[in-house]
């Protein structure tokens, strides 16, 4: 897993629409909450995914951006957005390119681990968090980070890091 410090590996990766998009490219809107996730439509997955949802209005209001990814294809991707009314991207991650470059690839090579990282525009990774059993870390991680920009006074005019 990356830590704190270090640079956010760059990637192009296709959107739930088939849509290629690059880290640079998202992260010049804002910072973002980048978080890999095991698959689209498990219990733990669909429990986290509606938990950010859930904050998602509060996390816009500092200027931050959501991004998913896992290794499902597009159209699993757009059938679980659909189905839950997820308003964040969700990245395809089929060979597992972002989910190797960012170390969350799972035991042996087998899985993604549940890893959410706080990512500034300037690329560096602000803060990173690791949970891959206890859901609820990820959802209490993001809303630690979205009350501590509220507090400083930052919207969606962040400056880069």
């Amino acid at each position: 897993m990356l830590k704190a410090g270090d640079v956010a590996p760059e990637f192009i990766l296709p959107d739930e629409n088939g849509d290629d998009v690059s880290l640079s490219e998202m992260l010049q809107a804002g910072p973002l909450f980048l978080y890999f996730y095991p698959a689209d439509f498990t219990p733990g997955c669909t429990k986290e995914a509606c938990s950010i949802r859930d904050i998602h209005d509060d996390i816009a209001a500092v200027g931050l951006q959501v991004i998913g990814i896992s290794p499902q294809d597009g159209e699993s991707h757009l059938r679980f957005k659909q189905e839950h009314r997820l308003q964040f991207r969700l990245l395809s991650d089929e060979d597992k390119v972002a989910i190797k470059m960012y170390d969350v690839d799972g035991p042996f090579g087998v899985g993604v681990r549940r890893v959410t990282y706080l990512i500034s525009q300037g690329q560096k990774i602000q803060a990173a968090l690791q949970a891959d059993v206890l859901i609820n870390r990820h959802k209490d991680f993001i809303e630690k980070a979205v009350a501590l920009r509220a507090a400083a006074g930052m919207g969606s005019g962040i400056a880069a890091e």
